[in-house]
């Protein structure tokens, strides 16, 4: 298939898409669910833009929130023929600006970036005798950057910090101590991080009039990509980007908003139509990445979903063939998990499925270990997201150095030819080496060969010397080229990407959702987006997987993640659980039933319950009154919606079954630790009360 052409950039578009491309100039909010084309569409707007006189390519600034997506977009824009648009990261964008206006600003060489916080934040902390261990020092730089993220000083960290009930890595007092330390001694050494670049930016465009005239005269129009996931601080700098103009075109997914841990929001998406009245909003549901059957999966996933996130969601339309079920699997321990998929990836690949279509992804990344280790065992090579740098393994810069240093002796050769030729004493074999190191370098090198490839189908004449430049330019934006082997990446890494066959191991609750989150709905609801994410990654193949146990031989006490009630058809072998015992403890067994008329429980309030909703109940009427009464003056002094303190389906669940002691209360669904702690007696004192 050609490259479309800079004549016609809206052609083999959908309906939606192409409403969203030919749009007019202005405010444009495209709504795109996953593999529905987003990055097709916003890169066919800009050579629309760009074609009909808009807007020339130099004074485009598209930003998208990875190195990685930023190169794709310019190598699509560049087969559009389009060259010329800035398309970088913010903190890139903000770099690259702050170094030209940095002079004129500030005065002198601009300060240099700091690579690393925790000297500084160590230093801080042992100021105010706060934890100084590793795990504490990355905590406390954790807590730094999300509240730069959100526009939070360290004097006005307490009181925010008090506001959203968020916890904190040391006692408030402390930890803006530490926040503050870390600020004098890092401004002291006339150095700046990451955020700084953004603060610095938004502040020379807010404050100097001509630096602002300067760059808004240069950018004319704004595309922001992933705008679920922007933090105030982002926010900030795109609105002195823009001043008083509405030339942008956002494109975000609220069910795909994962990093709200980090101050992220996606309110600036759910807004955008109020802040501009007049802006043109699409919607793109038609799923073109995956088959139907993950489509339904994807769909019952998030439609469980609650809060206002939630109803803005989108429902995706697969357009693709049918392809398998998902599978739904069952272990007895972590191990025997481990090893069963690790079987099954050898399978897929021994049918055919290449290897660099294939990928694990685990919630945290303590899961991976597991799964390098089954892996190596069976034979398959793997490479581990988030790991060692592409452009670092020291074979890539070899094969860099010999590259650039033999242009001239292959002169006058197809670049794919001469690639190869040159690669060849550095180790590209014919055939793959046997050992799994060599082969992974082998690996490494083939996927240079293969980048080669790609350059030329886009531009048949590209020789050595340009090809040595497309390697640079991608080594600076961390764009690496596909390397075969399994990915093996945490839900979050795997952001973005995409699989034939995508394996969703470890989902049991305490794993997935976290065990932190529990008692926290927005916690929650952002763990159920995450699974979201990664169901949606597969193309063809889903494999989903729990384990009831962490070790072989251990106490069967793991029940599969609460996400998957609903997904898994009840005639399905893996319907099979490890039953809570609502009033006592855990106990392997079959999938709860309901038990007034013994039918499989369907959906979380089901669960709680332990009956189906339109089963007879005996809740105590006048103990729920009391409980509801309860609540209320609870959410009051707290100053947060009721739900937050308990759902209406948990308080009915305990005035069904009347918890005695703290043993059964915490068996039902929904009252994880925190909440036992924080609520526990004054709940089992009112259950009491209706006893005396």
């Amino acid at each position: 298939m050609s490259a479309p052409s800079l004549d016609a950039p809206d052609a083999g578009l959908d309906d939606e898409q192409r409403a969203a491309v030919t749009a007019a100039r202005g405010p444009v909010c495209v709504l795109a669910g996953a593999g529905t084309g987003k990055t097709r569409t916003i890169t066919r707007r800009i050579a629309h833009l760009v074609r009909t006189g808009h807007v020339a390519p130099g004074q485009v600034l598209a930003v998208t929130f990875t190195a990685r997506a930023a190169g794709e977009m310019r190598t699509r824009l560049r087969t559009l023929g389009v060259a010329g648009v800035q398309a970088r990261t913010f903190h890139a964008a903000a770099l690259r600006q702050l170094r030209y206006f940095w002079p004129r600003v500030v005065g002198g060489d601009q300060w240099p970036l700091l690579e690393g916080k925790l000297r500084f934040v160590g230093q801080a902390a042992a100021r105010v005798k706060a934890g100084t261990d590793a795990a504490s020092l990355r905590d406390l730089a954790g807590e730094i950057e999300w509240a730069k993220a959100g526009l939070v000083t360290a004097d006005g960290y307490p009181a925010a910090v008090a506001r959203l009930r968020r916890d904190t890595p040391g006692p408030a007092e402390q930890v803006a101590a530490v926040y503050a330390g870390y600020e004098a001694l890092k401004n002291q050494a006339r150095m700046l991080d990451f955020d700084d670049l953004l603060l610095h930016t938004a502040a020379a465009l807010e404050e100097h009039g001509d630096v602002a005239g300067e760059f808004q005269d240069r950018y004319r129009c704004f595309v922001v990509d992933e705008y679920q996931d922007v933090t105030a601080l982002q926010q900030r700098v795109l609105d002195a980007w823009l001043g008083d103009r509405d030339d942008l075109t956002v494109v975000g997914d609220a069910n795909q908003t994962i990093y709200t841990f980090a101050g992220a929001t996606p309110r600036y998406l759910l807004d955008f139509p109020r802040r501009f009245p007049e802006a043109v909003v699409v919607r793109l549901q038609r799923d073109y990445r995956s088959t139907p059957q993950v489509v339904a999966a994807a769909n019952t996933l998030i439609g469980a979903a609650r809060g206002r996130v939630a109803g803005t969601r989108l429902r995706l339309i697969g357009q693709l063939p049918p392809g398998p079920e998902p599978d739904y699997t069952e272990h007895e321990d972590e191990p025997a998990e481990a090893a069963a998929v690790a079987t099954k990836i050898k399978r897929f690949v021994a049918d055919g499925v290449p290897a660099s279509e294939i990928a694990v992804l685990f919630r945290i990344n303590a899961q991976s270990e597991a799964y390098e280790q089954a892996l190596a065992d069976v034979g398959v090579p793997y490479q581990v997201r988030g790991g060692e740098r592409f452009f670092s393994r020291p074979e890539v810069r070899r094969a860099m150095t010999v590259l650039r240093t033999s242009a001239a002796g292959v002169e006058g050769a197809p670049l794919v030819d001469a690639v190869r030729v040159v690669l060849a004493p550095v180790g590209l074999t014919p055939d793959p080496p046997g050992g799994a190191a060599q082969r992974a370098q082998w690996e490494s090198l083939l996927a240079l060969v293969e980048l080669a490839e790609e350059l030329v189908a886009v531009e048949p004449g590209a020789d050595l010397r340009r090809f040595n430049a497309e390697l640079d330019v991608r080594a600076d934006a961390a764009h690496p080229p596909t390397v075969q082997g399994v990915t093996l990446a945490s839900l979050h890494a795997a952001k973005g990407l995409e699989w034939d066959a995508v394996f969703l191991v470890g989902l049991a609750d305490g794993t997935l959702p976290i065990q932190h989150a529990d008692g926290d709905e927005d916690a929650i609801e952002e763990e159920r987006r995450l699974l979201y994410v990664g169901l949606t990654r597969a193309r063809r193949r889903v494999m989903l997987s729990w384990a009831l146990s962490r070790q072989p031989g251990g106490a069967r006490r793991r029940r599969r993640s609460r996400f998957l009630h609903g997904l898994i058809p009840d005639q399905h072998p893996s319907s099979r659980v490890a039953e809570v015992d609502i009033r006592g403890g855990a106990r392997g067994g079959t999938k709860p039933r309901c038990r007034i008329c013994g039918s499989p429980l369907l959906g979380a309030d089901a669960m709680k319950l332990r009956r189906c909703g339109d089963c007879p109940s005996d809740v105590d009427v006048e103990l729920l009154d009391r409980l509801k009464v309860w609540r209320s003056v609870e959410a009051k002094e707290q100053q947060v919606p009721a739900y937050v303190v308990f759902t209406d389906s948990t308080l009915a669940a305990i005035a069904e079954y009347r918890p005695a002691d703290n043993a059964s209360l915490v068996g039902i669904p929904g009252i994880g630790a925190r909440k036992l702690e924080r609520y526990g007696p004054a709940v089992l004192a009112l259950v009491t009360d209706g006893d005396g």
